[in-house]
């Protein structure tokens, strides 16, 4: 001990005492050897900023993603890449994380385990960020892998491509793929990083046949959209989504590609080239709305009509939302009841009345707290519930909701609750200050995240020490409440839900 000590008083050796060690033993990928460090937690392995793909960069943007070039010698995988383009939370907002640096060199991951050989085969998580598919990284620090990888899992975190450069579609794009299709890059790179994890996740500790993706809001559209599309057949074995699904969107392609050429114009681009050869900054400037579009290849057809049919990978699923989704994601109602009234007629028409019998207006408070959990419930809750519906019935995999309750801690918890993204931390175990967290909240994540593990490991996410949790059936329609207490309740929020099932159905019918 006295000879270390006075080693690493030295300036040289105090520096290099400073930094983290990489593991003396480096692991072979397809790319080639990687070497990571330890945790804060010295029994985890992390691996940051491996290439997935080959920079979507110059004659690559707007392309399907290509392989990342192999490197020789050992790759110090110390570091987190780059996050793709985006313009970032404002800071004062709770999503808002310290700026890292960004660019369309971004498409890498990050692998956190504790096994000690190739040979452990343990479950794999594969987390995709979410924000809306415009912001977010697999760096972000609410989603560091330890505690779950800790539990057992080996945890790989993702970035994808976001925004324009994630899903711009054009007539010319569709033209030069080999597929006739265009958009639907981001997606397209989550499928080239669940191929990377199939192939070189066991040098890893993990079981390439046994691996779950999960995600939140955006990541958990984009985990709704894995688990509908052929193209992630045999890559998913499990599936977790936190708020978000896509049943009730159905984008085409040619509406896409139509919008793609209005913006092209916009910009005075007249060929592809022009438009790569525009900055990513600029392009990022230029705003503009991007998102999925039903392709035929990707998506075959809609989402609800690929669950309707039976068409999705069946697979387990996980998925539920949270009581007060609405707090951080909309401004406060204005004008009142009034205006609230105001709004349902004209958005419900002669579906009003029994709009306001489940979401009443009898005062200003009232309609405040209708105005949240209308929110809630069409934007998340009738999502969820369908997801689950529909794999409990056209699949034969079991599926499972919840519904997080649980109001963190802090001067901010009376005005946003159990807010839009609020149960990330207690399933990652990331409780960090300065969040006044207390022990409800450690014993909540420790069961939450248990939940998760076990989930992941062999589809069902009871066990030892925790309280049952019901598969879900329609006629029971269970949810487990995760929050203050962990209680099974059936039937929440049904009376909106249920109103959703017909307001949805009168839509689609007029639609058609």
């Amino acid at each position: 001990m006295a000879k270390i000590a006075w080693a690493c008083s030295s300036l040289i050796v105090v520096l290099a005492c400073a930094l983290p060690l990489a593991t003396s033993d480096p692991i072979r990928t397809d790319g080639g050897q990687v070497a990571g460090a330890p945790g804060h937690n010295t029994a985890i392995q992390v691996y940051k900023g491996i290439p997935y793909a080959a920079p979507p960069v110059g004659d690559l943007r707007w392309k399907e993603p290509q392989p990342a070039a192999p490197w020789k010698g050992v790759r110090q995988a110390l570091e987190f890449g780059a996050e793709c383009m985006q313009v970032p939370y404002p800071e004062g907002s709770l999503y808002y994380t310290p700026p890292r640096p960004t660019g369309e060199d971004c498409l890498t991951l990050n692998v956190w385990t504790a096994a000690k050989s190739a040979s452990e085969k343990r479950p794999v998580t594969v987390w995709i960020h979410g924000g809306a598919f415009t912001r977010g990284s697999g760096a972000t620090p609410t989603y560091d892998g330890e505690t779950l990888a800790g539990k057992g899992a080996v945890v790989v975190t993702i970035n994808y491509r976001l925004g324009i450069f994630g899903f711009y579609a054009h007539p010319e794009l569709s033209k030069e793929s080999p597929h006739h299709v265009s958009g639907n890059y981001a997606l397209l790179d989550q499928i080239a990083a669940l191929q990377w994890v199939h192939k070189n996740i066991a040098a890893f500790g993990g079981d390439p046949g046994k691996v779950t993706i999960f995600g939140e809001s955006a990541g958990s559209w984009a985990v709704n959209l894995l688990m509908a599309t052929p193209l992630s057949k045999g890559l998913i074995h499990r599936v977790i989504g936190e708020s978000g699904a896509n049943f009730n969107r159905r984008l085409t392609l040619a509406d896409a590609e139509k919008s793609g050429a209005s913006f092209a114009e916009r910009q005075g681009a007249k060929s592809l080239a022009d438009l790569r050869a525009k900055s990513a900054e600029d392009l990022l400037k230029a705003g503009g709305q991007f998102g999925v579009n039903i392709d035929g290849w990707f998506l075959p057809r809609s989402v609800a009509d690929i669950f309707a049919l039976g068409q999705q990978n069946d697979v387990p699923l996980l998925a539920g939302y949270n009581q007060d989704e609405a707090t951080s994601l909309t401004q406060p109602l204005s004008g009142g009841a009034q205006a609230f009234l105001a709004q349902a007629k004209t958005r419900y028409g002669k579906m009003a009345d029994d709009f306001l019998k489940v979401y009443p207006a009898g005062s200003d408070s009232e309609a405040a707290e209708s105005y949240n959990q209308a929110f809630r419930d069409t934007t998340f809750g009738w999502e969820m519930r369908t997801w689950v519906r529909q794999q409990s019935t056209t699949g034969k995999s079991k599926a499972y909701l919840y519904f997080f309750t649980r109001n963190p801690p802090g001067p901010t918890a009376a005005r946003y609750r159990a807010y839009h993204a609020s149960e990330i931390a207690y399933v990652f175990g990331t409780l960090n200050p300065p969040r006044p967290w207390e022990d409800v909240d450690r014993a909540l994540s420790d069961k939450m995240s248990s939940y998760w593990f076990n989930f992941a490991a062999t589809g069902d996410p009871n066990g030892k020490g925790l309280p049952a949790w019901p598969a879900y059936t329609t006629a029971d329609d269970p949810s487990l409440v995760l929050g203050d207490k962990i209680e099974v309740r059936h039937e929440v929020n049904k009376a909106g839900l249920d109103f959703l099932d017909r307001y949805f159905a009168a839509q689609a019918a007029g639609n058609r």
